[in-house]
């Protein structure tokens, strides 16, 4: 899988960088054929916004998830999103 991360008023430290590589790679236990994720993290006022829009075989995901005050947290909502997304794309596929 191909991840590329963009920072708008944030700058996208190695941390980050690597928080983000090691819980999207554990994305493929819910669908394996995850071609790209685009993620994009960016501050408005105090809100943390983490947004990104996966590749798959069989169209696009897309989710977003904002928390007051921490990026982190902001991330673990998005891939409790993006979970349950992949869950109900992978049993569309199987039932198809």
């Amino acid at each position: 899988m191909q991840i590329s991360i963009v920072g708008h008023h944030i700058e996208i430290t190695p941390a980050i960088n690597e928080f983000v590589d090691t819980k999207f790679t554990k994305l493929t236990q819910y669908f394996d054929r995850i071609n790209q994720a685009q993620i994009v993290l960016h501050i408005e006022g105090v809100k943390k916004i983490a947004e990104t829009t996966l590749f798959v075989n069989g169209g696009e995901i897309h989710a977003k998830a904002e928390h007051d005050s921490d990026m982190y947290a902001a991330m673990d909502l998005l891939l409790d999103k993006l979970a349950r997304q992949l869950t109900k794309h992978k049993e569309k596929m199987r039932n198809h």
